[in-house]
């Protein structure tokens, strides 16, 4: 299997069981075992994916030094992630509260505190940088100095900006002109995804470019070979919380990419993983391992 780095958000996530959105008022709720709080995060997700996909991962992100951070520490090693590159750097590890109803729909809340203002240590990534086959570099600020080093090096970068609308996002715009592999999702494209992923070619000169289309599956645009085309969503088992479908789409695609350099066969790949996945609670949940996803896909 490769080695991998991932830069990204870890924080402590919170999820609430609604009845449906919008959320009738009342003073008092007893959801029970609809609550639950665990550690997650973009950067985390994948990180967790890719390892139980059977991946050397160095994962580099930023956590408090609070109690939650004490736990994100001990996540990682229950799932066999090392924390040598989690730097306690800020006073409180990041948050989310996510709502969701039973049809899959969800609000997300985020609470980054003050982590868009840090830097992440420079000597510490490049030293994973050398030993990596692909970086896979989340769209947070201290993965931003990030990008020109890992350019010019000629490194596999592939990295997912998530909801974007302008193909000249100032956020984002960087981000997108350094990778290889780009993600994103459809809810809040100004056009088609074909379009979409036509200016991308033209304005970024991407190598593929996936556009997630939630319940209608994934866009797979592939720059070589002039090939763009939708392939469908799989439903594996009940839909729970759709959080992480990205994340899992993402995490599954590279696996694939990386075994056997064919995106086709990775994108369909891919689906399946995401589709058992939103069978989850927690966004950090619900990973299949290779041999589990090599199964299911014989199944089908």
């Amino acid at each position: 299997m490769s080695r991998i780095l991932v830069s990204g958000l870890v924080n402590i996530e919170t999820t609430l069981k609604a009845d449906g959105f919008p959320i009738h008022y009342t003073p008092v709720r007893y959801p029970f075992y609809g609550v639950n709080s665990s550690v997650s995060g973009v950067g985390y997700n994948l990180s967790k994916a890719l390892t139980i996909l059977g991946h050397q991962v160095d994962f580099l992100s930023l956590i408090g030094r609070d109690l939650a951070g004490g736990q994100v520490r001990a996540a990682l090693n229950a799932d066999g992630i090392s924390d040598a590159n989690i730097v306690s750097q800020i006073e409180n590890t990041p948050q989310s509260v996510i709502i969701y109803d039973e049809s899959g729909r969800r609000q997300i809340n985020v609470d980054l505190k003050n982590i868009q203002e840090q830097v992440y240590p420079q000597e510490r990534f490049e030293r994973a940088m050398q030993r990596s086959d692909l970086l896979a570099l989340c769209n947070i600020n201290f993965s931003r100095p990030m990008l020109k080093v890992a350019k010019e090096a000629g490194k596999l970068i592939a990295t997912d900006v998530h909801t974007i609308g302008d193909l000249h996002d100032e956020y984002n715009s960087d981000f997108m002109a350094a990778a290889n592999i780009l993600f994103m999702s459809d809810e809040n494209l100004p056009g088609s995804p074909e379009e979409w992923a036509q200016a991308l070619f033209k304005t970024y000169q991407n190598d593929i470019v996936v556009i997630g289309l939630g319940a209608k599956g994934a866009l797979l645009a592939v720059r070589k070979d002039d090939f763009m085309g939708r392939f469908p969503a799989v439903q594996v088992r009940p839909i729970v919380n759709t959080i992480g479908a990205g994340d899992a789409l993402f995490s599954s695609f590279l696996h694939g990419y990386l075994q056997t350099g064919d995106p086709y066969a990775s994108i369909q790949r891919a689906i399946l993983f995401a589709g058992y996945k939103i069978g989850s609670v927690s966004a950090a949940g619900g990973f299949l391992s290779a041999d589990q996803l090599d199964e299911l896909v014989k199944s089908r």
